[in-house]
């Protein structure tokens, strides 16, 4: 067996969407790179729980969905039967193969993986922590912080009981609850409680805020909250949570907002109230880089920091904390890395919500415009002019288009609907190369697809769409 090396030109700290494509792409160029990931398997949190496993489990869930509402269409299927164990093993060969793809990777371009917690002793060393608790040395000439984020979870709510969980005791659907309580209306809550609704929970969901998806323009998110109220047990928002309390009959939950009934009694509570950079306990502060008090590392647009061997990217480097926004992030180090002149200038970070209908936007909202008092204009395309909506029987779809009155220039773009997370990469494209209307409306756009929803809604800007009539205003 080769032994473990003692020295890297590089090192990258963290295997997740930012760190494995960080050391790849570094390999690729020629250096030599170690990968020090914590995990027993590399791909980070995304891979191993979070973004991957959540969406084998929401596939699960759009097919029960697609099989109860074909009764409409004249094709009758009986009730599900639930195969708990089966759907585990189906959610963990999706994860084993693309971790075991990372590995197979690894060793193809010459990266040394090593299976520890990495920490620094100064600016050029680290402390590397075996799982068995063995302890060695590792110096570099650069390095990579790519740690990622951790669930937040608020201290009264640590209760001693597994009953509460966060997101990765969600995902790994020990049981199908009968009542769940999910705390926090963001993406995660939500994508989370309609896997448990679609498996037969009646889940209730808990916002502080006045609305769910706060972040997300509400053209957007109207066409969801109407699908999730017919789902869902309940939506309270404008509502907070004072307390849990474990009992033989459940967890009981004291909720405050305005017609709530409580307390309430729940068989499972899922905590989803965002989560937090993991840039304190790696030993940053025996650096010269710099940590906010929320816990990211300070950077500039090459991902430097204020220690010139060391870089960040990823969650731990900023908002939005999105694995694709990582991934490019680590494509920008290493260029910098290499002397080339990179920077992370993008325009157009992509958020997708993968519930069903999904939601999807990039660029300037709507809101946004406003609370900047930017002029804009603003065009939405019903999916009910769509015939592919139509022939899918999912209507309730909409794409917005954000534009430069002047310029006509695209400057944002919004879809909620079923493969909006797909359709969104266009309106990416359409920001990023600052492309006007009339660039989108004259690209030939297949018939009948969703994404010729972008294309009559660009016509819309300067013209009238075919299939969507609007008055001029005088």
């Amino acid at each position: 067996m080769a032994s473990k090396p003692t020295h890297a030109e590089l090192v990258v700290i963290g295997g997740g969407p930012g760190g494995y494509p960080a050391a790849f792409d570094a390999a690729d160029h020629g250096m030599n790179v170690v990968l020090v990931d914590q995990d027993p398997r590399p791909g980070g949190v995304c891979l191993n729980r979070g973004c991957i496993p959540s969406k084998a489990l929401l596939h699960i869930a759009k097919l029960i969905h697609e099989a109860e509402e074909s009764s409409a269409w004249g094709v009758t299927f009986g009730k599900p039967d639930i195969d708990l164990d089966q759907v585990r093993n189906f959610k963990e060969s999706v994860v084993e193969k693309l971790t075991g793809g990372i590995n197979q990777l690894c060793k193809a371009r010459g990266v040394a993986l090593i299976q520890a917690r990495g920490e620094f002793v100064d600016s050029s060393t680290l402390k590397l922590t075996k799982e068995d608790g063995s302890e060695s040395q590792l110096t570099f000439d650069r390095c990579i912080v790519a740690v990622g984020s951790r669930p937040t979870f608020p201290k009264f709510l640590n209760i001693g009981d597994d009953r509460v969980m966060d997101s990765t005791g969600a995902l790994e659907l020990r049981d199908i609850p009968e009542k769940l309580l999910v705390i926090g209306g963001g993406y995660i809550g939500l994508e989370m409680g309609s896997v448990y609704s679609a498996l037969g929970s009646q889940v209730t969901v808990v916002e502080m805020a006045k609305d769910i998806l706060l972040g997300a323009d509400r053209d957007l998110v109207r066409p969801l909250k109407k699908r999730l109220d017919n789902q869902f047990e309940a939506i309270h928002t404008n509502t907070k949570l004072v307390s849990l309390k474990a009992t033989g009959a459940g967890i009981v939950a004291e909720l405050d907002g305005e017609g709530v009934e409580s307390p309430q009694t729940f068989d499972r509570v899922l905590v989803s109230v965002g989560r937090l950079p993991n840039g304190f306990g790696v030993g940053i502060d025996n650096t010269q880089a710099k940590v906010t008090e929320r816990g990211f590392i300070e950077v500039d647009r090459n991902m430097r920091t204020a220690d010139p061997k060391i870089m960040a990217i990823g969650d731990v480097a900023g908002e939005p904390m999105l694995a694709h926004k990582a991934t490019r992030e680590a494509k920008v180090a290493v260029e910098t890395l290499l002397g080339e002149p990179a920077q992370f200038d993008n325009l157009a970070i992509p958020a997708v919500v993968f519930t069903d209908p999904e939601v999807a936007w990039c660029g300037l909202t709507e809101t946004e415009a406003k609370a900047n008092g930017q002029k804009v204009t603003v065009v939405r395309f019903p999916w009910a002019a769509s015939g592919r909506a139509q022939t899918i029987g999912r209507t309730e779809g909409l794409t917005k288009l954000i534009v430069d009155p002047e310029t006509e220039r695209v400057l944002g773009v919004g879809i909620v609907g079923p493969g909006a997370g797909e359709l969104i990469a266009e309106g990416v494209l359409a920001v990023e190369t600052a492309m006007v209307a009339r660039d989108l409306a004259e690209s030939i756009h297949a018939h009948p697809t969703l994404s010729e929803t972008i294309m009559e809604s660009a016509e819309a800007v300067f013209a009238q769409a075919t299939h969507m009539y609007r008055p001029k205003r005088k």
